[in-house]
């Protein structure tokens, strides 16, 4: 078993979509370090108002999966769905 990587950036089209992930960021950072598998999870924004950097690590492919999984069926999911994420993973 290899540890998933998650880095990159949740980048937003606009105000509105920004306050959107406000709205919606902290209950998903409480849900996700909650999550068993997870090791770290950051969401920090950036000097860039639309734009937030995203960090995550999991212990295992299978508990990165499964966090895909309940994030898809999520309020934040729902709600996120169409703003830009530019991010790379390794360990899959």
């Amino acid at each position: 078993m290899s540890n998933v990587f998650l880095s990159g950036q949740l980048v937003c089209s606009n105000r509105d979509e920004a306050v959107v992930v406000a709205e919606f960021l902290p209950l998903h950072i409480e849900l996700t370090r909650a999550e068993q598998g997870c090791l770290s999870f950051e969401v920090n924004l950036t000097e860039n108002p639309l734009v937030w950097q995203v960090d995550e690590q999991f212990q295992d492919a299978a508990s990165f999966r499964a966090h895909q999984q309940r994030v898809a069926e999520s309020g934040w999911g729902r709600a996120t769905a169409n703003i830009n994420r530019q991010y790379e993973i390794k360990g899959i």
